[in-house]
Order: structure tokens, then sequence, then C-alpha cells
């Protein structure tokens, strides 16, 4: 019983470290920084085509008030507004090649977080609050040909869906993001301190 306690403390004692290459670390980094591209592309791709189809909503149609086509462009400056934000953080993660100098791609990747969190925390309110405001002067003449309890239920509607994605799906949203760039960080800096042994 004693010969097994001694080799169980031993086994405790003992670690073991589990060494990645440079290599494999770039190569799966690669992966995380092509996906964080392609979200990037994805989210001004969405936003474009939003303007698109605003701005035909706004240059086809015939309004009889002058309150929806000016909902109509506070809707669209506001997306502009947000397309144009979206594409400067996207030339910030697309701006260098992490495979040569993961330095510079470190730091970059940190004011790419920073700008994230800026956008995700301040400039989603003016987003919504000029979203809002361009659907209430939208809908000023197109709720008024219905009945009272559907314009009521499309108000309530709209409080509630604006009230669930300022909260509960933004900040999941930024909890997950942050997880992801944060172990993205967190695996440029091991393969920078590799560089630097290996030098």
């Amino acid at each position: 019983m004693q010969e097994f306690d001694h080799i169980q403390s031993l086994w405790q004692s003992h670690s073991v470290e589990v060494k990645i290459s440079s290599d494999e670390m770039l190569s799966q980094a690669k992966k995380e920084v092509a996906g964080i591209r392609t979200r990037s592309l994805l989210n001004i791709a969405g936003m474009i085509m939003s303007f698109a189809a605003i701005a035909a909503l706004l240059i086809f149609f015939q309004f009889n008030s002058w309150a929806t086509p000016a909902g109509l462009c506070i809707i669209l400056l506001s997306i502009a507004i947000s397309t144009f934000i979206l594409y400067k953080d996207h030339t910030i993660i697309s701006r260098n090649d992490f495979t040569q100098h993961p330095n510079d791609f470190l730091t970059q990747l940190k004011k790419y977080q920073l700008n994230k969190f800026t956008i995700y925390n301040k400039l989603y309110w003016f987003y919504a609050i000029a979203l809002s405001v361009g659907f209430m002067f939208y809908f000023y003449e197109m709720l008024d040909n219905l009945s009272i309890w559907i314009q009521v239920g499309i108000a309530a509607f709209t409080i509630f869906w604006m009230a669930l994605c300022a909260t509960i799906l933004r900040k999941s949203y930024l909890k997950r993001e942050k997880e992801r760039i944060d172990l993205l960080i967190e695996k440029f800096e091991r393969i920078s301190k590799q560089f630097i042994e290996q030098q």
C-alpha cells in the first residue's frame, strides 16, 4: 500500500507540458482570423443589401406624406454611417499579414477588439435610436390605414424587439466575440513568444 501511495504521489507531481509548434498554432489562428474576416464581410454585405433595398423603396414608390420619405432617409443615413464604421473596423483586421508579422498583427487585433466593443456599446445606441426614429416616420403614413389594434400590436412588437436586441442579444453577442478574440490574442502572444525563443 505504501508503494502505491508513493507511485501515486510521483504521478501527481509529474506535470507534462504539451507544446504546440508555432506552425500548428499559426494554422489554427489562420482559420480563426479567416472566420472573423468572413463574418465582418458578411455584416458589411448585409448592410449594403439593406441600404440598396431601402433606397429602391424610396426611389420607386410614391408616398402621400412627407414623413415616409423622411423616415426612409433617416434609416438610410444610419445604415450608411454604420456600414462605413464596419468597413473601417474590417480594414483593421485585414490590413496585416499575420504569418509574417505576428507582433504587428497582435497590436492590430487588440485595436480591433477595442473598436468592436466601442461600436457595440456606444454606436449601437445611435444606430438603434436613428432606426427607431426613421421607422416612426415611415410608419406614420403606413399605420394610418390599419386598425388601432394592429397599430398597437406593431408598436408593441417594435418596442419588444428593440429592447431584446439592446439587452439579451447584444450582451450575448459581445460575450461570445470577446471570448473568441481573447483566445486569438492569447494564441498570438504565445506565437510571438515562441518566435522570440527560437531566435
